[in-house]
């Protein structure tokens, strides 16, 4: 399958989420369960969709308007990732808690709608049919990769397992492009 009907597939089932989030009111046990259900899937898809894809959109961006488009991409991520630590203060589903999943849900869906069309567009222009469906390969396999480790495999739960995944691709980007040191002794 190719990334962006990965892409888009999981945009629906978070979007759906979101619209049953709007449903509940304060006080409602299920907007707990919902907002941490919404953490789960929405962090390990900007963890994932970092590396594989806007990593790649970034790199063979050449128009400055691509590269700025891309660039408000990871934006939006970071504001997303912000109001998803807003909700972990352990506090009851008060209505504090309610507006900021609130504002989480309609920051998504904005992104959604200009991923959906500028971003998309971005990658129909710099990437053929193969290279789409070899990251949606890609996505699939560090999904199941961090969902089998969100499991219990590890025990770690899949908030790590999406900050992992997203540290573990910086350090290997780091170490492809620091030189090795020698290692000397002194006598």
């Amino acid at each position: 399958m190719d990334v962006l009907t990965i892409i888009k597939k999981e945009h629906r089932e978070v979007g759906a989420l979101i619209d049953e989030a709007d449903g509940c009111d304060p006080g409602e046990e299920r907007l707990i369960e919902l907002a941490a259900e919404i953490e789960k899937k929405l962090s390990l898809h900007l963890a994932i969709e970092e590396r594989l894809f806007y990593a790649v959109l970034r790199s063979g961006a050449e128009e400055q308007e691509q590269q700025v488009d891309v660039f408000e991409a990871y934006t939006e991520h970071a504001v997303a990732k912000a109001l998803i630590e807003m909700l972990h203060s352990g506090r009851k589903p008060d209505q504090k808690f309610k507006a900021e999943l609130q504002v989480l849900g309609e920051t998504v869906k904005h992104h959604v709608e200009e991923e959906e069309s500028t971003v998309f567009g971005i990658a129909k222009k710099l990437l053929d049919a193969d290279e789409l469906e070899e990251i949606g390969v890609k996505w699939e396999r560090a999904k199941q990769r961090a969902t089998k480790e969100a499991e219990g495999t590890t025990g770690r739960p899949a908030r790590a397992t999406a900050a992992k995944t997203s540290r573990s691709s910086t350090s290997r980007k780091k170490a492809a492009t620091t030189p090795a040191r020698r290692k000397t002794t002194r006598r």
